[in-house]
């Protein structure tokens, strides 16, 4: 996959290749990169490890690479790099506010089994 992608939307979730930020997910990062000035994205991404295999991985960036997936909506951008992407197909990137507390949370059609605390998977 070359270039970038990039999805600018009316509607109130981002989607580009399969992956979607909801719009509570795009609200939560806006409101986190309002008290970042030195920061304009949130990086996702899957890496080896965790108690299931894979891990996701949530960082706040300054750079986007030139392959970089860029899903942006209700003022937020997120980046997905295109082998993360390959894990994610399908993925809803969602925020969750209740009472176990607040977190990002990827709901990934792909896995097949998850850990407990949700931030690692198998496929």
């Amino acid at each position: 996959m070359t270039g970038s992608k990039e999805m600018n939307s009316q509607s109130s979730e981002a989607e580009v290749n399969g992956v979607v930020v909801s719009e509570a997910a795009a609200k939560r990062v806006a409101r986190i990169l309002s008290t970042e000035p030195d920061m304009n994205a949130l990086r996702v991404s899957v890496e080896g490890g965790g108690c299931s295999g894979f891990s996701y991985k949530f960082d706040l960036t300054d750079a986007k690479s030139d392959d970089d997936i860029v899903l942006a909506s209700e003022g937020a951008t997120v980046l997905i790099d295109p082998i993360s992407l390959q894990y994610m197909d399908g993925s809803i990137i969602d925020f969750v506010d209740d009472l176990m507390g607040q977190s990002f949370q990827i709901r990934n059609p792909n896995a097949t089994a998850s850990c407990g605390c949700g931030t690692s998977f198998s496929m």
